[in-house]
């Protein structure tokens, strides 16, 4: 059996190669050819989980599962949040085939799934991205989101300014354009035109009323039903897109907790992103419109990753 480790990861899915494998991904999603489970969760001490997440590709095609753990406080320890393993079967034999490292798979993917629904969605002018966080994934977005649209300013948002200050000096090296603090969600999202949440936050840290028109916006944070980065407002606002209609109609915190205060509906996702790919529903259909791509991850993103690393040297 192959293993996969995580250097090799970080080194083999570049962003070039991650968002089109992401893209196909979820249009095979939406098209019904691939073949998933809704995630079950284990929730653990101290507001960590274990997840479990299986699928196929197709019914010919590689299957396996996710088996990923997410520890919040592991940002202060110098780990990523995100740990697991994905295994990756044979669809000739059955045998398990390869082991990747899920930790550098997720970071990567999810970010690479924001970037394929930010070209879809966002104006094709958009030049000034927000993020709030500043973890792994504030990182991975950064250079996902720069893969898509030729950004001119990056502004990043976090509870302490100390962190968020360094990322944007460890960013603004690496991108080789300006990237700078804010001292405030609100003031970071101000002249935004693509907005990332990726958060832990279990509340709101997102208002619709601060997002400017036209604006994109990527919820991430959240990837199950509790935690919530955006309020109702913006997603009543919206127009709404998920990456799964059926993950969030039962996992999607943002959207679950504004149709319990009777602000929308379930046909208020108007589609999922694998559609809009597949020119079958319009994603952003005026200038002034703002769109949300609400991201739960799914195990098709994962497993196409996965095996495009195990099928080629």
């Amino acid at each position: 059996m192959r293993f996969i480790d995580h250097d090799e990861v970080c080194r083999r899915l570049t962003y070039e190669a991650a968002i089109p494998i992401v893209r196909e991904a979820m249009i095979a999603l939406s098209a019904g050819r691939t073949r998933q489970l809704l995630r079950s969760l284990i929730p653990l001490a101290g507001g960590r989980v274990f997840g479990i997440m299986p699928g196929a590709l197709g019914e010919a095609e590689a299957y396996g599962a996710k088996l990923i753990s997410v520890y919040p406080d592991n940002f202060d320890r110098g780990l990523p949040s995100h740990q697991g393993l994905v295994i990756l079967f044979d669809p000739e034999s059955g045998a398990p085939v390869c082991v990747v490292d899920a930790s550098a798979v997720t970071a990567i993917r999810t970010a690479a799934a924001s970037a394929v629904a930010t070209d879809a969605l966002a104006r094709p002018e958009a030049r000034r991205l927000a993020i709030l966080g500043y973890g792994e994934q504030a990182e991975t977005h950064a250079r996902a989101i720069a893969k898509v649209r030729s950004l001119v300013e990056i502004v990043v948002w976090g509870r302490s300014p100390v962190r968020a200050q360094a990322f944007a000096g460890r960013m603004e090296e690496a991108l080789g354009l300006p990237v700078v603090a804010a001292e405030s969600a609100e003031g970071a999202v101000a002249e935004a035109d693509i907005v990332c949440t990726v958060t832990g936050a279990r509340e709101p840290i997102l208002k619709g009323a601060w997002v400017r028109p036209g604006a994109h916006v990527n919820v991430v944070g959240s990837g199950f039903a509790g935690p919530t980065e955006v309020d109702n407002d913006l997603v009543a606002r919206s127009r709404f897109i998920a990456d799964s209609r059926e993950g969030v109609l039962v996992q999607g915190a943002e959207f679950l907790n504004a149709k319990a205060a009777g602000l929308v509906g379930d046909d208020h996702i108007v589609a999922e992103i694998g559609q809009v790919l597949a020119g079958q529903v319009p994603g952003r259909t005026a200038p002034d419109q703002i769109t949300v791509y609400k991201s739960l991850g799914h195990v098709v993103q994962d497993l196409a990753s996965a095996w495009a690393l195990y099928a080629t040297e």
